[in-house]
């Protein structure tokens, strides 16, 4: 154990969040497990319970084997695997529904022989986010021109959100946004980034109305997602309500400071309570002390993420820690606006919290991305024998 611990390299700090975020996952997920077991599973909770602890045991293998890769290679592995993703995008988009689950229809491919399920496109919004970053870090300080940029920048995120967003729309939006947070911060004209923005609306103006069109053409999810936007402002989607008022009653039910662990009544009734709503479980079992304590590591996260990104010696560190670490803060602010009603139902999950594999799995690859860029500054340091000043060892405590 003891060579382990010395082998952990990187921010000591987001090692503990994620940790700390993975322990106390345990509880939560248990507990709002309880309705799918006796649903489907006899009662036996306990499977539930191991399932979740291997998702989060390969979570932390994968973290602690690409913090040990040297994060400069990433420039050249994004290269790669943007080929790889769009035709694990493509084998999604085409293949047969899956019968036994309407709502996961085209998101997930059932791996051959192993018999577990993977959804590519949480793999390719991280290998898309190093790939904008690598770009933008290579054109830094160059004058460019909005029709060089189109085909290397441009024409794989493009791709890549066409072929989520009949299936997914709430993680093609989320994808897009944060690929122009990130170019902006990279430095990216405003002026050419104004166009990409208004030719995104475009085309998803121009999706909406073949989907209108056409509507044998287009996955029957497509109708899902326009219903919640379009309803979300008006309360006439029965589905979407009736989750919202049971997550509405789970948080109310907690008050400060909650009914106790393993104690909510919702998760009875609250359809995905052990993934896209259980933060309202979090508040009913542990109230607003609870909710807010989580809230609060993920500003702590998102602090760190940002004093990560300023140390690194690169541009390409910089941006690659914005890229691959903004979207995990982002995704669980989003999942605990839904909880309360803020935003529409997204089926976003809330990271290293929810149960899920392959979203544990790629939050966990990308704060790996994160501790890779930490653990070459300190190299860097432990080479030079550089002492940080007092006000640097204060913030590395925050």
């Amino acid at each position: 154990m003891g060579t382990l611990f010395k082998n952990i390299k990187g921010d000591r700090l987001i090692w503990a969040i994620a940790a700390l975020l993975a322990i106390f996952s345990f509880l939560p997920v248990y507990s709002a497990a309880s309705n799918l077991a006796y649903a489907s599973d006899n009662g036996h909770t306990f499977n539930y319970f191991i399932k979740h602890f291997v998702h989060l045991f390969l979570g932390f293998a994968i973290i602690y084997g690409v913090h040990k890769i040297p994060y400069r290679y990433f420039k050249g592995l994004s290269m790669i695997m943007i080929p790889v993703v769009l035709v694990l995008l493509m084998v999604t988009m085409f293949q047969p529904d899956l019968a036994e689950s309407a709502t996961n229809a085209r998101r997930w491919i059932r791996v051959p022989l192993v018999g577990f399920t993977f959804q590519p496109s949480t793999l390719a919004s991280v290998v898309l986010m190093v790939y904008v970053a690598r770009y933008l870090s290579k054109i830094q300080h160059k004058e460019i021109s909005f029709k060089e940029t189109l085909l290397p920048l441009w024409a794989p995120v493009f791709l890549i959100l066409v072929l989520i967003l009949p299936a997914n729309f709430s993680t093609t939006a989320m994808i897009f946004t944060m690929v122009v947070i990130l170019a902006f911060l990279g430095g990216y004209p405003l002026r050419y980034l104004g166009l990409i923005v208004g030719s995104g609306l475009i085309v998803f103006t121009f999706f909406i109305l073949l989907a209108k069109a056409f509507p044998d053409m287009m996955p029957n999810r497509i109708d899902t997602w326009m219903s919640r936007i379009d309803n979300f402002s008006n309360g006439e989607d029965a589905d979407a309500n009736y989750q919202i008022e049971k997550a509405k009653i789970a948080i109310a039910s907690g008050g400060i400071k909650g009914l106790g662990p393993g104690k909510s009544v919702q998760k009875n009734f609250l359809p995905q309570s052990s993934s896209d709503f259980i933060f309202a479980i979090i508040i009913e079992e542990y109230g607003m002390v609870g909710g807010l304590f989580l809230l609060l590591f993920y500003m702590l996260l998102l602090i760190r993420l940002v004093i990560v990104s300023q140390k690194s010696e690169t541009v390409f560190g910089k941006l690659l820690v914005v890229g691959v670490g903004l979207p995990i803060v982002f995704q669980a602010l989003i999942n605990m606006a839904v909880a309360v009603e803020l935003f529409p139902v997204t089926g976003q999950t809330l990271p290293l919290i929810s149960s899920g594999g392959t979203s544990i799995w790629m939050t966990c690859l990308a704060i790996g991305i994160v501790l890779s860029v930490s653990a070459k500054r300190e190299e860097i340091k432990s080479q030079e024998g550089l002492v940080d000043n007092p006000l640097e060892i204060l913030s590395e405590t925050i």
